[in-house]
């Protein structure tokens, strides 16, 4: 009864997302609290479990409001204005080489296996030039969600080192066959990304012959992204060397993980203001302009943790991992990993990647020995697309969150704009994985 309780919460979740019928909060907070009353747990009980899932989530949710007061201020004191005319001036405003130097941005970003700093670092450098060229959000939020996905296969990344534990197995092992798929699945990225450039292209008019020099010249002589002149008062120019070692410094500390997640934002943000803007009264009205997006931001993280917290402490998680992994047909044996690597992607909207990968994936891989199947071969099927290709846009992950929070889109459109591409993804790597008979 509890996998019924489990996956109703996660279909009214979607169903109300998808629509946009209700705000996030309330899918993500009184949608489980219901149900869980509705399933007979106490209000103490239910109250722990909200406890312990904001207490797990909580260092994310004081990292993405401090991060975005960083940048925030980092935006108004012009650091970002040398590479907005830099990458204008070597794309001459094309939203195709723009679109496709995301998707090799976030990708190299990725390379630690955090999906926080990816987006932090990607989003926070290219928003800035996606607004002043007029080019959707959106976009940038779906080429960083599909790169960061599909780089997650890393065998430092989170889903595989939890399929190498659970199947307790050497993660190199586990990772080495996959290395061709996951080359060909970043192609595969890249090509969404230039295809994606290309819609957008078309939507701002772009066009690469000489009757488009008026636009051109338009975007060379593009000074910086703030035109208007109270802002323009904010702006430091002679500060760009000592924000961009700030700036770096905050991010190596963060890709270090020598701290927790949250402290370099936490003491960037202080040393940000006494840079940039000596006066206290200026410092504070930098905070408030900024503290919009961070409490709303932050508001829908702890609010995920509440809806993580309730299904994993009443065991309405493990109730589904267990249902999940039981529904498939004894007579399917041989191809059990076939279509496990063709529903993985769409598996991350089902199950975080502790619940599948130490829950489902150990009963999948008893499951695929019966029929001669090793496990290993479960595993690298799963990790084609479950929390991999559609970890960024499952609502069981934080980042998803810190993705959406930073480039200012919607769950919904994120989802179904990148749902389709991501799942696409995973089947071409998954036709790859066959025919090289990594499956």
């Amino acid at each position: 009864m509890l996998a019924f309780y489990g996956f109703l919460i996660i279909g009214v979740l979607l169903y109300l997302v998808l629509s946009k019928k209700t705000s996030i909060h309330f899918a993500l907070v009184v949608i489980p609290l219901a149900v869980a009353l509705i399933a007979g747990f106490g209000i103490s009980e239910i109250g722990e479990f909200m406890g312990e899932g904001i207490a797990g989530i909580a260092m994310t949710g004081i990292m993405i409001t401090f991060a975005i007061l960083f940048f925030g201020i980092m935006f108004d004191a012009g650091l970002f204005n040398p590479l907005i005319k830099g990458v204008i001036k070597y794309a001459k405003g094309d939203p195709v080489k723009i679109a496709v130097g995301t998707a090799i941005i976030a990708m190299a970003s990725h390379l630690d296996g955090s999906g926080s700093s990816t987006f932090l670092i990607t989003i926070s450098a290219l928003l800035p030039i996606y607004k002043a060229l007029n080019m959707s959000p959106l976009t940038l939020a779906v080429i960083a969600a599909l790169s960061a996905g599909t780089m997650n296969i890393v065998p430092w990344g989170g889903p595989t080192l939890r399929a190498a534990a659970a199947l307790n197995m050497d993660v190199v092992e586990l990772y080495a066959p996959m290395l061709p798929v996951q080359v060909v699945g970043l192609i595969c990225v890249l090509l969404a990304a230039f295809w994606l450039g290309k819609q957008e292209r078309k939507r701002s008019g772009f066009q690469e012959a000489a009757a488009d020099s008026e636009r051109l010249e338009e975007l060379d002589s593009f000074d910086d992204p703030v035109q208007d002149s109270e802002k323009e008062k904010l702006q430091r120019p002679k500060m760009i060397i000592p924000n961009l070692l700030l700036t770096i410094a905050v991010i190596v500390v963060l890709v270090m993980n020598v701290v927790p997640l949250a402290v370099p934002f936490v003491i960037g943000v202080p040393l940000a203001l006494m840079l940039n803007y000596r006066e206290v009264a200026m410092q504070q009205e930098r905070i408030e302009a900024h503290a919009k997006g961070a409490i709303y931001t932050s508001s829908v993280i702890f609010s995920a943790g509440i809806f993580t917290g309730i299904l994993a402490g009443t065991g309405m998680i493990d109730a589904m991992a267990n249902t999940a992994a039981g529904a498939f047909p004894s007579d399917w044996g041989q191809g059990l990993p076939i279509v496990l690597a063709y529903l993985s992607m769409p598996l991350s909207l089902l199950f975080d990647p502790d619940s599948f990968y130490f829950g489902v994936m150990p009963v999948l891989g008893a499951t695929g020995e019966a029929f001669g199947i090793m496990p290993e071969t479960m595993a690298r099927a799963a990790l084609l697309g479950q929390m991999t290709t559609g970890f960024a846009m499952s609502p069981l992950t934080g980042s998803t969150f810190l993705l959406i929070g930073l480039a200012g889109v919607d769950l919904g459109d994120l989802q179904k704009k990148a749902i389709p591409l991501a799942f696409g993804i995973t089947a071409v790597m998954a036709t790859v994985a066959i025919i090289i008979g990594v499956l």
